[in-house]
C-alpha cells in the first residue's frame, strides 16, 4: 500500500501505533541523513527504541559488503523478527535496505520512505530488493513487498536537479509503456522542477502499481518496466566498472533512446512515433557519449542481463507510444546498428 504523507506525517504514526514492533532502525546514506532524517524525527511520535544506521551514498555501495555490514550491526544490536527496517532514502537504500531485510533472520518487516523521484514513482514500488554483484546491476535479490510506502513529495525539494531529473525518466517510460496521455502530459513541461512534477507523480505511481499487481514476480507484463534499461543497465554497468558512475535515469534515457530505435529497426514502431519519442527524451537529458565502449564489452554484459533465458537477449520495445511489448529478441546486427545511431546522435540528426 502506498500513502501520500501529510505534513504532520499522521498516516507513519498511525501506522507504527497499530503494529507491535520490538524496535526501529532507519537506514539513511549521507544525504537523507542530513537532509530527510530531521524532518522524520521531527514528526516521528513512538515510543519504541530506535537506530541510525548509516551508509555512504552511491550505486557502488549496492553490494554484499555494504550488506554483510548491515547484517552484522543489526546481530550486534540484537534485531529480532518483531523490528521494523525503515529505508529513508533514493532506490539504492529501498534495494538495498529491502534486500537486508527480507534476508536478515530470513525476513524482517520493512517500510520504505523514498526521498527521491526515482525511488517515489518507481524503485521503492513493487517489491524488488536487491545488490550489485561485481559490476552486474542487481544480480542478487528477493521478491518481497514492503510493508507500506510513504511518499513525501516535499522531500524533492532537497535534490539536485540531476537527480529529479534522473527519476523523471522512470516517468517518461510509465506512459511510453503504459499511457500516451501521461507521456503526453510529461513532454509538454517546458521547466523540469518540482513544482511542474509533483502533479504527475500519482499517475507514474499508479502504472507500476497495476503492473505490479498484475505481474508480482515478472513472468509476463511486468517485463515491460524494463524497457530502456537492457542497454541502458549494460551502460551504466560499464560507467560504474571504469569508476565514473553514471545517474541511474541517466542511463535509461539512452537506453529509451537506443531501444526507441531498435524497435523501429524491428517494424514495430512508425518512424514518426520514432523521431517523436527520441526528440522529446532529447530535450531532457543531454547525450551521453559512450564512444569509448566497444560493442563486444555491452554484449557481455546484454549476455548476462537477469532478464535473460538460454542466452537470447531480451528486450522489452515499444509498439506504440503507450503500448509496450515483452521477450523480443533482435539480431545482433539490429543492436549494434542502434547502437551506432545513438554514437551518431551527437553529430546529426539520424534515422
Amino acid at each position: 500500500m502506498i500513502t501520500i504523507l501529510n505534513d504532520n506525517f499522521s498516516q507513519l504514526n498511525d501506522f507504527l501505533s497499530s503494529r507491535s514492533f520490538s524496535k526501529i532502525f532507519i537506514l539513511v546514506d549521507e544525504n537523507t541523513h542530513e537532509y530527510c532524517l530531521p524532518v522524520l524525527l521531527g514528526n516521528l511520535e513512538t515510543d519504541l527504541a530506535f537506530e541510525i544506521l548509516e551508509i555512504e551514498p552511491g550505486e557502488e555501495m549496492k553490494n554484499i559488503q555494504t550488506a554483510n555490514q548491515l547484517w552484522e550491526i543489526l546481530t550486534e544490536m540484537q534485531a529480532d523478527r518483531k523490528a521494523l527496517i525503515i529505508n529513508l532514502g533514493g532506490g539504492v537504500i529501498t534495494d538495498m535496505g529491502g534486500f537486508v531485510a527480507s534476508t536478515y533472520k530470513r525476513g524482517v518487516q520493512f517500510i520504505n520512505i523514498p526521498t527521491t523521484l526515482l525511488s517515489m514513482c518507481d524503485a521503492s514500488i513493487g517489491g524488488k530488493t536487491g545488490i550489485d554483484l561485481m559490476h552486474y546491476k542487481n544480480m542478487v535479490g528477493t521478491f518481497t513487498f514492503p510493508e507500506q510506502i510513504f511518499v513525501y513529495p516535499k522531500f524533492l525539494e532537497t535534490l539536485p536537479f540531476k537527480e529529479l531529473r534522473s527519476g523523471f525518466a522512470e516517468m517518461l517510460k510509465h506512459g511510453l509503456i503504459a499511457d500516451k496521455k501521461h507521456w503526453e502530459n510529461l513532454i509538454h513541461i517546458s521547466k523540469l522542477d518540482v513544482e511542474a512534477v509533483v502533479p504527475h507523480i500519482e499517475t507514474s505511481i499508479e502504472i507500476k502499481q497495476d503492473i505490479v499487481q498484475q505481474d508480482f514476480q515478472e513472468k509476463n507484463i511486468r517485463k515491460t518496466l524494463n524497457f530502456g534499461h537492457t542497454i541502458g543497465h549494460a551502460v551504466e554497468s560499464l560507467c560504474l566498472s571504469q569508476g565514473n558512475p553514471i545517474l541511474h535515469g541517466e542511463a535509461v534515457a539512452m537506453g529509451m533512446i537506443t531501444e526507441t530505435h531498435l524497435s523501429f529497426l524491428e517494424g514495430l514502431l512508425s518512424e514518426e512515433d520514432c523521431i517523436a519519442i527520441i526528440e522529446n527524451i532529447q530535450k531532457y537529458y543531454p547525450y551521453l557519449d559512450i564512444s569509448d565502449f566497444k560493442d563486444k564489452d555491452i554484449f557481455e554484459l546484454l549476455i548476462n542481463d537477469k532478464k535473460n533465458i538460454d542466452s537470447k537477449i531480451n528486450f522489452s520495445l515499444i509498439s506504440e507510444i503507450g503500448s509496450c511489448t515483452f521477450d523480443y529478441q533482435c539480431s545482433k546486427e539490429k543492436i549494434i546498428s542502434s547502437l551506432e545511431y545513438y554514437r551518431k546522435l551527437n553529430d546529426a540528426d539520424v534515422i
